[in-house]
């Protein structure tokens, strides 16, 4: 952060300016010593006005008044941050965390809890920040498999590498413990307390998967949003952000090379044009909505020579999500695939609660996946299951305790239990919530038209690979 104080001009005049007047006109000051930082300014307590202060910093709360909004800048220069008063036609983006310059003049207060504070003529945001979210920090190491598919690497000590049963080794931890899938459950546990909260955090998967679009290390965007019950809320925040995602970075200098067809590119990248059509896709107005039954349907109906034939219950292969792709999107715009069948989807998710034409004993999940032409799924979201009891029976259905008791939550409360802590979340105030994974390598690839998603990270390891 940085503190200008240029020359001030002496007491010739009386009065603020007439723009904007909260305390009673002080006389103007000059000082010769300039602070740099909050930490300066506080420090400066003039009985008169001092002119023309320019200060940059970040947000650290905002009071909304009709007429004036009282901001806390800090620059991590001094615990106590400055006050500055900004006018309401002045105040659009002033989030907290969001990075500021401010222009006014430094006053005294009539507040009691400062001396002096920053009267703002203008304000200007350098970095805008979401004050709807929290940004948060989630374990690598976890005993709990979020996703249940077995595709976790086992953390072992080399003392237990080499144990045998004739001369077992201690255990360093006390239960199973693996590299994360996902920070969906942990990020749940930080909603119930912070409300709206994300990570970007790097995700281990152990998929025998040798292709373009798989990484067994890389980086995932998660998102949980507080107090919802509307999948179509967690879609809509998805599709906001990576629309705000392209239309900000459409000005920079790297967007111009990358879509400028008259640049010389490398042989690895695809041609400007087609990452121009994925841009401007991503651009569109609505992006297109489609069950999965009703994909199931379109898909059986197209007369296409599939690998893998379509059914109701089973995985949409990549082939039937770049046919999906190209029919709903037009080739074109992503598309939101929702409620697929609840026993192919993780235990977490919560049931449907229309059956979308298909019978009542094949269940859906309120989830969905986010589908983009070429490429196909880059991201997934649900909602997440609030319900303790209608947790633990889903949890049952997937043999995650198959042991019977009188208290069907009796024997998830065991210690050697590795998802009880997450079933105590449900225990106690917990509200509908949901949201979302988003692959950011692939979201990169696909942006940037890179052809192998392994060029996306500067050490990537997959299957099979795995050399420094």
């Amino acid at each position: 952060m940085s503190i200008l104080l240029p020359r001030v001009r002496g007491a010739l005049s009386r009065t603020t300016p007439s723009r904007f007047s909260l305390s009673p006109a002080f006389p103007r000051a000059s000082i010769s010593t300039i602070p740099t930082n909050v930490s300066g300014l506080l420090d400066l307590k003039p009985s008169e006005a001092v002119e023309n202060v320019k200060i940059d910093g970040y947000v650290r709360s905002v009071r909304a008044q009709k007429l004036h909004h009282f901001v806390a800048i800090g620059d991590g220069s001094s615990l106590k941050p400055l006050q500055a008063v900004v006018p309401a036609d002045q105040a659009e983006g002033l989030t907290i965390g969001a990075a500021v310059r401010l222009d006014g003049s430094w006053v005294p207060s009539q507040g009691r809890h400062q001396s002096h504070e920053l009267q703002v003529s203008r304000a200007a945001v350098l970095g805008p920040s979401d004050a709807k979210f929290i940004q948060t920090h989630t374990p690598i190491l976890t005993a709990s498999d979020c996703e249940g598919a077995g595709e976790v690497f086992h953390i072992l000590t080399e003392n237990e590498r080499r144990a045998s049963a004739a001369d077992p080794a201690r255990p360093f931890f006390r239960r199973q413990v693996y590299t994360t899938v996902s920070s969906q459950l942990h990020l749940e546990a930080l909603a119930q307390a912070l409300g709206n909260v994300w990570t970007l955090s790097p995700t281990f998967r152990a998929e025998q998967s040798d292709t373009p679009r798989h990484l067994s290390e890389f980086y995932m965007l998660e998102a949980e949003l507080s107090f919802t019950d509307s999948q179509s809320a967690v879609m809509d925040l998805l599709e906001n952000m990576l629309k705000r995602v392209v239309s900000d970075l459409a000005d920079s200098k790297v967007a111009h090379e990358l879509l400028n067809p008259f640049v010389d590119r490398s042989p690895d990248l695809a041609p400007a044009e087609q990452v121009a059509q994925r841009w401007s896709g991503l651009n569109q107005d609505k992006w297109p909505r489609i069950t999965y039954t009703e994909a199931v349907r379109l898909l059986e109906a197209a007369d296409m020579p599939f690998t893998h034939k379509p059914s109701w219950g089973k995985d949409l292969h990549t082939e039937h999500e770049k046919y999906i792709a190209i029919k709903v999107g037009k080739g074109y715009s992503p598309v939101f695939v929702t409620d697929y069948p609840r026993d192919i989807k993780p235990f977490y998710m919560k049931a449907g609660e229309t059956d979308h034409g298909i019978s009542s004993s094949r269940g859906t999940a309120e989830c969905f996946d986010l589908l983009v032409p070429e490429f196909c799924e880059i991201a997934g979201g649900s909602m997440r299951e609030h319900r303790l009891e209608n947790l633990v029976e889903s949890m049952r259905a997937r043999g995650l305790n198959p042991t019977s008791s009188e208290d069907p939550t009796k024997n998830l409360q065991q210690p050697d239990n590795n998802l009880g802590w997450y079933l105590d979340l449900r225990r106690w105030g917990c509200p509908p919530h949901g949201g979302f994974g988003l692959g950011f390598d692939r979201l990169m690839c696909y942006l940037t038209g890179v052809q192998t998603i392994h060029d996306t990270a500067a050490f990537p390891r997959w299957y099979g690979r795995c050399d420094c």
